[in-house]
């Protein structure tokens, strides 16, 4: 596995209705010994104080009630700027475009690698650290 740019003081959150999907992807960030919370809806999330503290969201695209572009577009809304990847079993380029645009910093499909993750993760910490001229 590579080397990769992770403190223990990163707080990753993760926002997907597949409850295996958000353990599998707690235990491989957290075997890094970075902090994870997981949330099973984007209303959960909003409804939680990690909005403000989270330093990279791993979003589903596809869930019930609000979807990860809707969350995405209401952080935007509310300038709340968080580097977002977007993982989802099903979509369209549209929908990939769009949350590109909006400045996303990876849009995986799952099954996705561990690498695949660890170097979006890599990249949302280059963001968050201002040391990418990309602003989410």
């Amino acid at each position: 596995m590579e080397c990769y740019p992770f403190s223990e003081a990163t707080k990753i959150s993760i926002v997907d209705d597949d409850e295996s999907m958000r353990e599998a992807i707690k235990m491989l960030i957290g075997s890094l010994g970075m902090e994870v919370e997981e949330f099973s809806s984007a209303e959960a999330f909003l409804d939680s104080e990690s909005g403000q503290s989270s330093d990279c969201l791993i979003l589903d695209v596809r869930m019930p009630d609000l979807s990860g572009p809707e969350l995405q577009r209401r952080l935007l809304t509310q300038k709340r700027r968080i580097p977002i990847i977007f993982v989802t079993a099903h979509y369209t380029e549209e929908e990939r475009g769009k949350a590109m645009a909006a400045g996303a910093v990876a849009f995986l499909t799952k099954p996705f690698s561990e690498d695949e993750l660890l170097n979006a993760l890599a990249q949302s910490q280059l963001r968050s650290t201002g040391n990418d001229a990309a602003e989410i």
